[in-house]
């Protein structure tokens, strides 16, 4: 459940469409993924986890994986 929302959020970040994004999206290899979809990104997650993330949280944000393990992590 939380990789496909780890996938929506990350899709809606990076203004595509959910099936085009990769299964090993990353910040380094992902076309769009640059500092300002990062930030949409974390503003998604902080509204679905109904907080404020830190500093730590935010830097390792670096993979789909990373996205999916947080919503995990938060539900």
């Amino acid at each position: 459940m939380s990789r496909t929302s780890a996938v929506e959020l990350l899709a809606e970040a990076l203004h595509a469409e959910p099936e085009d994004v990769p299964a090993d999206a990353a910040l380094a290899n992902t076309e769009g993924w640059d500092s300002l979809a990062h930030m949409r990104l974390i503003v998604a997650l902080e509204e679905r986890l109904g907080r404020v993330l830190d500093s730590e949280e935010v830097v390792r944000l670096t993979t789909l994986a990373d996205v999916a393990a947080l919503l995990d992590a938060g539900q």
